[in-house]
């Protein structure tokens, strides 16, 4: 098992992109940095989606994914704006949007298009399973490079993410999830309780098709932030629709990207 300090370290010869600009919002830029061992191979890419409640966070660093690099894949870490500055959907426009950049780049990146996984914690988590289930809904293509060229993943790794915020006080944690300052009411743009049909635009089980890529989730048992019982829920509505789903509690942990 790598320490942290280990995965945070750059393999030597990693071919380095900081501040790749994918998609504009007028004159707002947003921002991916790339990551690429060195070698001639078209890699498979993993896009990494950072965490922080939707309202805080950074695509500095990369967080965990940077392991990857020493085993055969690139890395792209993705800004998204934040609930402060765009509700919903704004974070989910922009993940898939790097997806789309990524993919009709992929000869400028040394990538193959067709294997493109995304990964993420906590909110980043919630990103990423909105990047799974709606790889066949052009609901949230709506920046010109998505309705350009497909914004579909491969592979989703869920590290803890929320899914369905109605369900998130079921259990008793750290956070009163349906205040209407709560990470969720924020990202949404109201209290969630108050704004049902929009919260369940925001839940990916609402868009779980047959035809959606692998998931696999990891949840600390003992996460008073995120209840395991979200990632039960998605794992449970994937399982029943057919797609490959996989799900490991990892005992006595909290809400930690150290899982």
């Amino acid at each position: 098992v790598e320490s942290r300090s280990t995965r945070e370290r750059v393999p030597a010869g990693t071919r380095v992109e900081r501040d790749v600009v994918y998609e504009r919002v007028g004159d707002r830029e947003l921002h991916l940095d790339f990551y690429r061992p060195p070698t001639q191979s078209k890699l498979p890419l993993v896009v990494w989606v950072h965490g922080g409640g939707w309202k805080s966070g950074s695509k500095n660093g990369a967080g965990p994914s940077k392991i990857l690099l020493t085993r055969g894949f690139a890395v792209a870490s993705v800004e998204y704006r934040l609930s402060g500055e765009a509700t919903f959907p704004a974070a989910v426009v922009d993940c898939k949007a790097a997806v789309s950049f990524l993919r009709k780049h992929a000869d400028r990146f040394g990538i193959d298009p067709a294997r493109i996984g995304a990964w993420g914690s906590s909110a980043g988590g919630h990103l990423v399973a909105m990047l799974g289930t709606t790889g066949d809904d052009q609901t949230f293509d709506l920046h010109p490079v998505s309705k350009e060229v497909s914004s579909r993943v491969q592979a989703v790794c869920n590290w803890f993410g929320p899914s369905d915020f109605l369900r998130m006080n079921d259990v008793k944690g750290a956070i009163d999830h349906d205040a209407p300052d709560s990470p969720e009411s924020r990202f949404i743009g109201g209290a969630i309780q108050e704004n049902v049909t929009l919260v369940q635009r925001a839940n990916p089980i609402t868009y779980i098709t047959e035809g959606d890529p692998p998931f696999l989730h990891l949840h600390g048992s003992k996460d008073r932030l995120v209840p395991l019982s979200q990632s039960q829920l998605l794992d449970a509505a994937l399982r029943k629709a057919g797609v490959q789903t996989e799900l490991h509690v990892v005992r006595s942990e909290e809400h930690t990207s150290e899982l």
